[in-house]
C-alpha cells in the first residue's frame, strides 16, 4: 500500500492548484485523475476577467489564450442589444477565452514541478477510514489493476457529479431546481458582429438561464446554453439547436465539439471538510450562481485548501476542527458573495420576455463606469422604479 500526506481526486483547475501548494508546501502529494487527457472533455465556455486574473495573481500562459475579449453584448427576446466596450464603459470589459485543455494540463505540469506525483486515467473506486482515521482509498488504473492508497488528507476535487464526497459522509446533493442543465458546441464558421466581444441571449430562448457565445478566433466561438429544468419543456440541447437554426450568427456555423453536462448553481454546500476531507471547486459548489463560471472560484479555492492541507500535516492533525482556516476563508471570499447571487439569480430568472425587453433597453442607453451585476441591477432601480420593489433587498 502506498501512503501519501495528501491525495488529491480530479485534476482539474481546483484539484491541481490544490495539488501544487500541498506539494510546494512540503506535503507528500498525489493528484488523480480518471481522464486519459487532464483538461478533456472540457465542461466549460472557458471565459475569465482581466479583474478575476489579477485577484487570483496568476499569469496565464500565452499558449493558453484562443482569444482576447473586449467587451459584452447582453441581447433581449425582441433583439435589443446592450453593448458595453470602451465606448459607454470607463473601465472596459476585458478578459480571455481559454484554451481549457492547454490551461489545465499546464496547471498539472505546475503541480508537478512543486513536487506533486500524478496518476492519469486512474479511477477513485472506493475510499474507507482505517483504524487511525486516515482514508484507504482504492483506485483503478487504466490496465484495470487495483492500488490502494493511505492518504492522510483526501481533497474531493471531481466536479459536479462528486462521488467523494459522499464516501467522507458529506452531502452534497443539490436540488433539481438549482441544478442547472447545460449543452455547448464549440463552432465555426460564425458571422460574428464583434469578435472580441462575448454575448448573452436571456429570455424563453433558454429558460431559467441564458444562451452565451464566447469568441475563440475571429469566425470561431463556443455557443453554449444553461437552463433549469424545472422551467423548460425541452433538453438543454434542444434549446440550443433551435437558438443555432434561429440566430443569423450561427445558422451556418458547423461543429467541431460537443461538451454536455450539469452545474450547480446552489452555491457553496453547508459542508466542504470533514476530519481528514476537503472538497475544493465544483465539488464544494464553488460556481458563480448567476454565470454558473467557475475558473477563478476553483483556483482560489484550491490554492487555500492545498496550504491548509500541508499546514495539518505539518502539525500532525487532520481534524475537521484543524480545517477551520478553509472554511472561513471560503465562507467570507466566496460563500458570502455568493448567498447574494443566488437572489439576484432568482431575479433575473424570473423575468419574463416583456421584462427583459424592458430592462436591456434601458441598459443600452444607460453609462457605467464600471460594469459588475452591482452596477447593472442599479441601473434598472434607477431607470425602472417599478423594479424597486424586487429588488432593494440585493443590496
Amino acid at each position: 500500500m502506498k501512503e501519501v500526506d495528501v491525495l488529491v481526486i480530479g485534476a482539474g483547475p481546483a484539484g491541481s492548484t490544490a495539488a501544487k501548494w500541498a506539494a510546494k508546501e512540503g506535503a507528500k502529494t498525489l493528484l488523480v485523475d480518471k481522464k486519459s487527457e487532464i483538461g478533456t472533455p472540457k465542461r466549460c465556455a472557458e471565459g475569465i476577467s482581466d479583474e478575476n486574473i489579477a485577484k487570483l495573481g496568476v499569469e496565464i500562459d500565452p499558449r493558453c489564450i484562443a482569444r482576447r475579449i473586449e467587451g459584452a453584448t447582453v441581447i433581449s427576446p425582441d433583439n435589443t442589444k446592450a453593448k458595453f466596450t470602451h465606448d459607454n464603459i470607463d473601465k472596459n470589459i476585458t478578459g480571455v477565452v481559454l484554451e481549457r485543455k492547454v490551461f489545465d494540463k499546464l496547471l498539472a505540469v505546475d503541480a508537478i514541478r512543486e513536487g506533486t506525483q500524478t496518476m492519469i486515467k486512474t479511477e477513485a473506486i472506493s475510499m474507507s477510514r482505517d483504524d487511525d482515521g486516515c482514508f484507504i482509498v482504492e483506485l483503478r488504473k487504466f490496465d484495470s489493476e487495483k492500488i490502494l492508497i493511505k492518504a492522510k488528507i483526501v481533497i474531493g476535487a471531481d466536479g459536479p457529479e462528486a462521488h467523494v464526497s459522499h464516501w467522507a459522509g458529506i452531502n452534497t446533493k443539490v436540488p433539481q431546481s438549482e441544478m442547472e442543465s447545460g449543452a455547448q458546441y464549440e463552432m465555426t464558421n460564425l458571422k460574428m458582429d464583434n469578435n472580441r466581444a462575448i454575448v448573452f441571449y436571456f429570455g424563453s430562448v433558454a429558460p431559467g438561464g441564458y444562451v452565451w457565445i464566447f469568441p475563440k478566433g475571429y469566425d470561431t466561438a463556443n455557443v453554449g446554453i444553461d437552463i433549469n429544468p424545472t422551467k423548460a419543456t425541452k433538453s438543454a440541447k434542444e434549446y440550443l439547436d433551435d437558438f443555432i437554426a434561429n440566430c443569423d450568427v450561427t445558422k451556418d456555423a458547423q461543429k467541431v465539439e460537443i461538451n454536455v453536462g450539469g452545474n450547480p448553481l446552489c452555491g457553496v454546500f453547508d459542508e466542504i471538510v470533514a476530519d481528514n476531507f476537503m472538497l475544493v471547486g465544483d465539488a464544494a459548489g464553488c460556481v458563480n450562481p448567476v454565470t454558473g463560471g467557475g475558473i477563478d472560484t476553483a483556483i482560489e479555492s484550491g490554492m487555500v485548501a492545498g496550504k491548509t492541507a500541508a499546514k495539518a500535516v505539518k502539525e500532525n492533525d487532520y481534524s475537521k476542527e484543524n480545517l477551520q482556516e478553509y472554511v472561513k476563508y471560503i465562507d467570507e471570499n466566496i460563500k458570502k458573495p455568493f448567498k447574494k447571487y443566488i437572489k439576484i439569480r432568482d431575479f433575473l430568472y424570473d423575468l419574463s420576455d416583456e421584462d427583459l425587453n424592458e430592462y436591456v433597453k434601458i441598459l443600452s442607453t444607460f453609462q457605467f463606469d464600471t460594469f459588475s451585476l452591482k452596477n447593472l441591477i442599479k441601473a434598472f432601480i434607477k431607470a425602472s422604479p417599478r423594479s424597486l420593489f424586487k429588488l432593494r433587498k440585493l443590496f
